[in-house]
């Protein structure tokens, strides 16, 4: 049996003990009373015999009132307690629940470079190549190490976070240049979406290089896994009034508005990992906003017209 049922069964005994013994008391203070209203109606009537029979009749009122205030006040606490176990509950199951979406993501997740890495190996070792060939395989196993190096400096991120010891460098930073030399490391991969960027120039922000390119990165991958093939991702950096905008714009299915705000939840991915079809860990946009916190910026998703989402990161010109 389930410990959560075991609770509730031990709920509802003491639901029924507290009715019972509130019964019990209840019926021997109206017996005591009623006991002692009789032996004083037995006496001659008078103002004191009146005068005592309405206080035992007032005592006895005031034990009822007394008897059901306890009783109110033990189940408002009973009921508070039972909210906070059962909202301890969920929230302990649905970790549990992400944890183990997070394994069973991880491993597919490393399964399928390395096993690109091992076929690319066994082609090189079987067959005689022309060297074009030979770059051209191992251009795609280098890729797929590529991919392992930013799925472990991810969960190494994550970690880091969770334990509060990522610690950020911040310097004075070209915020164009560094996000054109991401789009263009984007562009000369084997990516399977065409990559555009729009780029306001001279841009400068006081930041952490290699977090705002893990943070890029980890938006555009995510653009990249839920989208079509072949459709475009735009990643545009702009400059309005005092606010820098980093937008990351794909044309998916987009994102359900009561999904939104969950999304940033560490190992939180949308539908069911036994059944879902694009890659991930549930790591990437819990290392965004952690990242943007750390730079004094914010992180939202918008829709994107006609179809897509739009991630955006609001920076403040003076961070």
């Amino acid at each position: 049996m389930k410990p959560i049922k075991i609770f509730y069964l031990l709920v509802v005994y003491v639901v029924l003990q507290l009715s019972w013994w509130s019964y019990l008391l209840v019926d021997l203070n109206k017996d005591y009373y009623e006991t002692k209203i009789n032996q004083v109606q037995l006496q001659e009537q008078n103002d004191v015999t009146i005068s005592e029979i309405t206080n035992l009749k007032k005592k006895l009122k005031e034990k009822y009132l007394m008897v059901a205030g306890e009783g109110i006040v033990f189940l408002s606490l009973l009921g508070l307690g039972i909210y906070q176990a059962r909202k301890a509950y969920m929230k302990e199951f649905q970790v549990a629940q992400q944890q183990k979406n997070f394994m069973m993501s991880i491993t597919h997740e490393f399964k399928s470079p390395i096993a690109g890495i091992r076929l690319s190996v066994e082609t090189l070792l079987k067959r005689e190549m022309e060297r074009e060939k030979q770059i051209t395989v191992l251009t795609r196993a280098l890729n797929e190490t590529d991919r392992i190096n930013f799925l472990v400096e991810n969960i190494l991120t994550a970690t880091r976070i969770e334990a509060a010891n990522l610690e950020l460098h911040l310097t004075d930073i070209d915020l164009s240049k560094t996000v054109t030399d991401c789009i263009q490391v984007l562009k000369t991969s084997e990516g399977k979406h065409p990559i555009s960027g729009t780029i306001d120039p001279d841009i400068h922000i006081s930041a952490d290089k290699n977090a705002i390119i893990s943070l890029l990165m980890n938006l555009v991958e995510n653009a990249e896994k839920y989208t079509p093939e072949q459709t475009p991702i735009d990643i545009k950096l702009s400059r309005i009034n005092n606010d820098i905008f980093l937008q990351v714009c794909d044309q998916g299915p987009g994102i359900p508005d009561s999904e939104k705000r969950k999304i940033f939840e560490k190992f939180y991915r949308i539908g069911n990992e036994e059944t879902r079809s694009s890659k991930g860990t549930g790591l990437g946009l819990y290392i965004c906003r952690f990242i943007t916190l750390k730079h004094k910026a914010t992180i939202a998703v918008k829709d994107n017209y006609p179809q897509g989402s739009i991630f955006e990161i609001k920076f403040p010109l003076n961070v």
